[in-house]
């Protein structure tokens, strides 16, 4: 017999020797192949292996699944600066920018009163279009989050929007409203208008940030006019108007400095929870009657609510308004218990899910209202349920058109004051000092924004007589139909707010 025969008769041995192996571990439940088996099969000196170890019931329990917990912020501006996400590549630009921050060390907390009934909302916002949170920032970026600041060109609001973009996302602008001084429904429209921008430059936010402040146009053609001569189309190395090149750096060297609070830009301090609540009023509704029902300063309503231009609300709408006060408190007032609620008595099988989902309401806002910290409801209870019904008239009849009536301001009664410029003032410190607006006090002193105030420089200011005070009726007698014609006739107009 030749060698590969020989060598062939053991190779079916071990195959079939193998086999039957195999073939007995499968038919026995209760015997395992192991390593020395399977050497023995191949002829392989089993010593050459490990001994196998007795196999013992595993009697441990489970290892805990770990999962990472979301850290939780107490500080809306922590919060937001722990969510800032966009790269930062460091050059001149961004540098001059941090510095123009670092000398401004009270920048922040300034502009901050103004954004504090607002940023909570607009960060929610944000977060719920997936968004960056550096568009967050924007309103601080674009106008000092001034509510009513209009540019040169026309564009107005935190979101300084012009009339066009504002009209092509949806904000109503009439004699009545304007929905760019609407800090919330601008920045519906302008977060709509980025995530368009972003579409159109291909996903580049430095692009569309670019786009937004002067205008898609002129970023394309920067654009193209680098890749047509072999250059980088990044947004550092486009030619673009000052203010556009200057708007991008203002904007990553505040998040920047955020981020490395090190630096010494001081972060403000506010509550990373909702201050303000939005009350979706339903119908037409008078500035004064809404305060005094809401027991809430009229005034500070109308600061809130600057897309309001009137003492009332437009006939047809919006009519959502926010209030200085949380849901909490809204929701425990007489006003919103006889307008947006009604009564309902608890059935058999009745669940607080359930009731929630047939009235459209959330379980949540249902305990809210009803005071309740547990899911358990008895049969027979009065629980309220949100569901809004107009039971009042919230409106004021003029005598005649308001419109026309408020085109008609009477004159205050003025005194001039003159005022000596102290080391360290400003024409905005002044302007905030003596509650007069920038432009006034401008064109007072035949001044501009970019002229330097000397120690011992006079200013002239034109203040107002102050009226003498008259006391008023007591309004918080009387109820029902007597009470608003009683307030109707308190809070009708002179003149705008």
């Amino acid at each position: 017999m030749s060698w590969w025969r020989v060598l062939n008769s053991l190779r079916c041995s071990v195959i079939v020797l193998c086999s039957m192996v195999l073939a007995a571990c499968l038919s026995s439940p209760e015997r395992h192949a192991t390593p020395a088996d399977i050497s023995l099969a191949l002829n392989f000196p089993s010593e050459e292996l490990p001994a196998p170890e007795a196999e013992q019931p595993d009697t441990t329990a489970p290892l805990p699944v770990i999962t990472e917990q979301p850290q939780q912020y107490q500080e809306l501006w922590q919060y937001i600066a722990a969510n800032l996400r966009f790269d930062i590549t460091p050059n001149a630009r961004l540098q001059k920018r941090v510095q123009w921050y670092l000398s401004q060390p009270n920048y922040l907390l300034s502009v901050n009163e103004r954004a504090a009934p607002y940023l909570y909302h607009i960060v929610k916002k944000v977060e719920q279009r997936k968004l960056p949170m550096e568009l967050a920032l924007l309103p601080f970026v674009e106008s000092d989050f001034r509510p009513t600041a209009r540019s040169s060109q026309g564009a107005v609001g935190v979101w300084q929007l012009v009339d066009a973009t504002a009209y092509h996302f949806g904000l109503q602008s009439n004699d009545w409203y304007d929905g760019r001084q609407d800090v919330l429904a601008a920045t519906d429209a302008a977060l709509d208008y980025l995530h368009y921008l972003r579409q159109r430059f291909n996903g580049n936010w430095l692009h569309a940030l670019a786009a937004y402040n002067s205008g898609e146009g002129r970023v394309k053609a920067a654009i193209k006019y680098n890749l047509k001569n072999k250059r980088s189309s990044h947004f550092w190395h486009l030619k673009l108007p000052k203010e556009t090149a200057d708007y991008v750096p203002k904007l990553l060297a505040l998040s920047y400095l955020l981020q490395h609070p090190e630096t010494g830009l001081q972060r403000p301090s506010l509550p990373n929870e909702a201050q303000t609540t939005v009350l979706d009023v339903g119908q037409a509704f008078n500035f004064g009657i809404l305060a005094a029902l809401l027991d809430i300063d009229k005034q500070q309503l109308h600061q809130l609510n600057p897309g309001y231009l009137r003492h009332q609300s437009p006939a047809d709408g919006p009519f959502k308004v926010l209030l200085p006060m949380v849901q909490q408190q809204l929701f425990a007032t007489d006003f919103y218990r006889r307008q947006f609620s009604t009564h309902y008595q608890v059935k058999l099988n009745d669940t607080l899910y359930g009731i929630a989902r047939r009235h459209n309401t959330s379980v949540a806002q249902l305990k809210q209202l009803n005071n309740k910290t547990r899911d358990l409801i008895r049969v027979g209870e009065t629980l309220l349920i949100h569901r809004a019904h107009a039971k009042d008239d919230l409106t004021v009849d003029y005598e005649i058109s308001p419109y026309l009536q408020q085109q008609r301001p009477a004159k205050v009664a003025t005194y001039e004051k003159h005022h000596v410029i102290q080391d360290g003032d400003s024409l905005w410190a002044l302007s905030r000092q003596y509650q007069v607006p920038m432009k006034d006090l401008l064109d007072w002193n035949q001044l501009t924004t970019q002229s330097l105030l000397s120690p011992g420089d006079t200013l002239i200011l034109h203040l107002p007589v102050e009226a003498p005070i008259t006391p008023q009726p007591n309004v918080g007698t009387g109820s029902g139909k007597d009470y608003l014609d009683e307030l109707k006739t308190l809070v009708k107009p002179k003149s705008d707010p």
